[in-house]
């Protein structure tokens, strides 16, 4: 199985058309999608092609697939569950893999690592687990050294990261990967 995994879209229409093309050359089995998908937050500055309405259809044409995971970032609202076409509240989903291996998916401010300003406030989990996190649109592949036995991975932002590339991440083979998006 393939995951693809974003965060951050943060109302982006540019960065979530990149996003759909790298969706469309990928090929996932499935989309997770960690949070914070219509509204630029207060903190953050806006987006290159801010235009959250032109970000939800290309979300619901996603989500028709039948592909999508989606959990609630700390900028997601009602309004953003009533305008989009799938389940987007959820502080966290449970994915396997076709190993069986348990991704804890959540956005990271509720469930955290404790990297990056993130909560430490990690579940327990299996060994050999993930927890799959954004938020801090910071990039994180690595064993957790605060929770020995699970594995930290966080894809980045998609419109709005911290070290200047765009990026997603790839779950394929029981390993993760981080895909950096182009401008086109």
């Amino acid at each position: 199985m393939k995951f693809l995994i974003a965060s951050d879209i943060h109302g982006s229409a540019y960065w979530a058309e990149r996003l759909m093309s790298a969706i469309e050359e990928e090929q996932p089995d499935r989309v997770i999608l960690l949070g914070d998908l219509l509204y630029h937050g207060p903190r953050n500055d806006l987006p290159r092609d801010y235009a959250p309405k032109r970000v939800i259809p290309l979300l619901n044409d996603l989500a028709k697939s039948g592909r999508v995971i989606a959990v609630r970032g700390n900028c997601e609202a009602e309004v953003d569950q009533m305008v989009l076409e799938f389940p987007c509240m959820s502080d966290s989903a449970l994915v396997m893999d076709s190993d069986g291996r348990e991704l804890f998916c959540t956005h990271g401010h509720v469930f955290g690592a404790g990297m990056h300003n993130s909560v430490d406030s990690a579940p327990v989990l299996p060994a050999g687990s993930a927890l799959v996190y954004g938020h801090t649109h910071i990039k994180v592949n690595e064993e957790s050294q605060k929770h020995p036995g699970l594995w930290l991975f966080n894809p980045g932002s998609v419109s709005i990261p911290k070290d200047g590339t765009h990026s997603y991440g790839i779950y394929e083979d029981g390993s993760f990967r981080h895909v950096v998006l182009e401008e086109a």
